[in-house]
This record gives C-alpha cells, structure tokens and sequence, in this order.
C-alpha cells in the first residue's frame, strides 16, 4: 500500500515537471520537495492491512445515520458536514464500501450503501471511536455498513436482497482474517404502522436474529440491539415490547427514549448519534446482566417484559 501510494505521487509529480518543461519552465529541487512534502500530507491514509475486528450495522436510517440532516435554504435535505473529534477519521478504523474494498472510514458511513438518500452521521463512528478509548490495545476495527433507510423486517429476512448483501458484505469482511465480533441492530420504524406488522414483529425478529448466526456460523454472536424511541407511530409500544422480550444473553439492547432528535421528531441529532456510540461500545466491551441502559439510567426488566413492570434507576 504504502509503493502504490508513493508511485502516485511521483507520477503527479513527474507529469507536473514534463507540463512545466513542455512550457519551456523548470521546477526547483525546493519546490519538488516542497510539492511532495504537501501530497505526504493530503493523501489519505489507508488502512495497511485488513482490519482484525468486524462489525456489522444493518437496519434503518438511524443506523445509516441522519445527524446534522436538515433542509437547506432552498427546502432540499442536506448534510450540514459537521464532524465531531468522536467521528473523525482515525487509522485504526476502516470501512467496507459499496465496492467490497476496506478504506479508511469517515463520515457518511453509510454513502454509497444507503444510497438514494443523504446520509449524516450515525452511530458506527463514535462507537469504533469509544471502543479505542476505552480499550486502546482492542486492535484495528472494521465497520460495514448495510443499513437501508425504510426498510421493514420482512425485508430483512432470509433470502431477501438486503439479507443476502448482508452476508455477502460479511463473508467478505472476514477473507482478510478478520473476525466478525457483533452486528449493531437498529430497527422496527416501518413496522410501527400497522397493528399487522406490530403483532408479527417478535416472530420476524427472532428469526432473524438466529438465521443471522446459522448463516455466519456464530452461535453466540454478540448482537447490540437498539430499540426504537416512543414515537408518534401509533404501535409503537407494541415493537418495543417485542424488542424488550427477546430472551438472549448475547442480545443486549439499548434504548434511545429520551435522546435528542433532529427536526423530523425521529432521528437522532449528531450528539445524540455519539451518545448512542458511547453507549453501545461499554454494553459490548462491558455488559451488564438484564440491563438496559438509556439517558436517564438504567432500566431493569423481568423476564416476562412489558412496560407496566419495568423502571428506571436514576
């Protein structure tokens, strides 16, 4: 990687020199370093090897990112192109793109994935970014993105176009030797509807969740499940219940009730996407039994979940 890189610049700088003295100018040994000096610098840098920890984001547009999402003076959606320090690029990190190529990973994450639709920031940044913080020795992380704004359980089922890219992104994701660590699992919007979809969502979720593991050969993968905030889609509650009761060690959800959302009402805003990164990197590298954590604490649920008997400890 690094030949290839310093082949490029020699070519630029070569076909610089040839235009210069084509034009009957020259080019100075200073200005030849100096030229170098600043392509060292403005090229950016790639992943030398692929990364050893995968991580899978699948699911609808708050996993594809919608932070710093608003319309812009002439009424169009666009990306204001904030990027916090939580969310910038950083060595370590590397995306899977819509080619299949590793690349140093940056904000949208989910462009040319999610892509009739203008992405912002989501959560997979911050996420890699904390897991480094909090555990600098963790190793490269490799993030892939497959989430598609919209898009309902039933599209998410075994034999479906976006479970297949699912598992093709993921077997592709591990031929460098890496080793798929979790999928971060943010949906059930589209499925708030109707009270069709409400009532069929456990089911739905459940297979998907145990094709998901059949399919990578991982039985005990790790699955970080963010559940919907209460919205103004009328069953809401009843996918959160859903959500809530999957009954599964490796299964650990986190609930977005109370994190602050962009002017739609229902995504979350850019701070909001890097307190949801926090969060859900301290659930993988350090989770705690039967909890579910939010903004205002923790919340405990009995086995036999429904909103009547959990609270909150603040």
């Amino acid at each position: 990687m690094e030949f290839l890189r310093l082949s490029i610049w020699g070519c630029i700088l070569f076909s610089i020199e040839y235009i210069m003295k084509a034009k009957g100018e020259g080019i100075s040994r200073m200005c030849r370093f100096i030229l170098l000096m600043f392509l060292a610098v403005a090229w950016p840098v790639m992943p030398e090897a692929p990364p050893k920890n995968i991580f899978l984001l699948a699911g609808q547009s708050n996993m594809s990112g919608r932070g710093g999402v608003k319309r812009d003076k002439t009424g169009y959606l666009a990306w204001d192109g904030v990027v916090p320090p939580e969310c910038e690029p950083d060595p370590s990190i590397s995306r899977l793109d819509a080619n299949l190529t590793w690349e140093l990973a940056k904000e949208p994450l989910h462009e040319g994935i999610d892509a009739k639709r203008i992405n912002g920031v989501g959560p997979g940044m911050p996420f890699a970014h904390e897991i480094l913080k909090l555990k600098p020795d963790y190793g490269t992380i490799g993030l892939v993105p497959c989430a598609l704004a919209g898009s309902s359980i039933d599209r998410w089922q075994r034999g479906t176009a976006l479970y297949d890219r699912l598992m093709l992104r993921a077997n592709v994701s591990v031929q460098g030797g890496g080793k798929i660590q979790a999928l971060l699992w943010q949906q059930g919007g589209s499925d708030s509807e109707s009270i069709g979809d409400a009532i069929a969502y456990q089911p739905k979720l459940s297979k998907f969740f145990s094709d998901v593991r059949e399919d990578l050969k991982s039985p005990d993968l790790i699955i970080l499940q963010i559940a919907i905030a209460p919205g103004k889609k009328r069953f809401t509650s009843l996918v959160r219940s859903a959500q809530f009761t999957v009954e599964d060690p490796n299964i650990r959800t986190v609930d977005t009730e109370g994190m602050p959302v962009e002017w739609d009402h229902v995504h979350l805003t850019t701070q909001g996407q890097i307190q949801l990164g926090k969060i859900l990197a301290s659930r993988f590298l350090d989770p705690p039994s039967n909890q579910t954590f939010n903004l205002q604490g923790v919340t405990f649920f009995s086995p036999n979940f429904s909103p009547a008997n959990s609270f909150i400890l603040t």
